[in-house]
């Protein structure tokens, strides 16, 4: 059953990733390069740390999502790249960098995850900022998949202890904000006559 799980969870990880893709190539998604670079080294550390702590076919869909989560920081930055990087992007970047080396200080897999999630959540900094100022560049599906994606991983876990469960748990809540902040912002304004 949990590779079943595991399964359909690496089919919705294809189903949101896909049309992301697409909407990037075509000049309709401009998704930020930082967010996507913090994103793809986490979610490798991550899914070798889950590996590492027993999640068995449970961390086959973050270790797909990311080899693709690389491919998207690099179209984000071929295509039609933001260039609109603030200070606080530096800062977000600079933290989720200078916190990676502590993977290799960590023998435990359970502070490796704890460090890397919330390295991977400060990579939302940046697409957060990009959801306030310009909500239409984001796709609410996207993140709503992952939402469900991210259950999926949890339920296919073949260990459930805080090392396994952590990272996705904490990154479908994560996407789950996007998806409230974008629906909050693309909202009619108007006052009802």
């Amino acid at each position: 059953m949990r590779v079943l799980l595991s399964g359909a969870a690496i089919a919705i990880t294809f189903a949101a990733f896909l049309p992301y893709i697409h909407s990037i190539r075509q000049g309709r998604t401009r998704p930020h390069l930082f967010s996507w670079l913090i994103w793809g080294s986490t979610t490798l550390l991550v899914f070798l740390a889950q590996r590492a702590g027993g999640a068995g076919a449970g961390a086959w869909p973050i270790g797909i999502s990311a080899l693709i989560t690389f491919s998207i920081a690099w179209l984000a930055n071929a295509h039609r790249p933001d260039r609109a990087i603030t200070t606080s992007d530096w800062l977000f970047l600079t933290g989720a960098a200078s916190a990676l080396p502590l993977w290799f200080l960590t023998a435990d897999p359970l502070w490796a995850v704890a460090i890397l999630t919330l390295v991977d959540l400060l990579g939302f900094g940046p697409t957060l900022r990009r959801a306030w100022t310009h909500p239409q560049q984001e796709r609410i599906s996207f993140f709503a998949l992952f939402v469900l994606r991210n259950l999926l991983v949890l339920l296919a876990l073949e260990r459930v202890t805080l090392t396994t469960a952590l990272f996705p748990a904490a990154v479908g809540l994560a996407c789950g904000g996007v998806v409230l902040l974008l629906l909050w912002r693309r909202r009619p304004r108007g006052l009802p006559e």
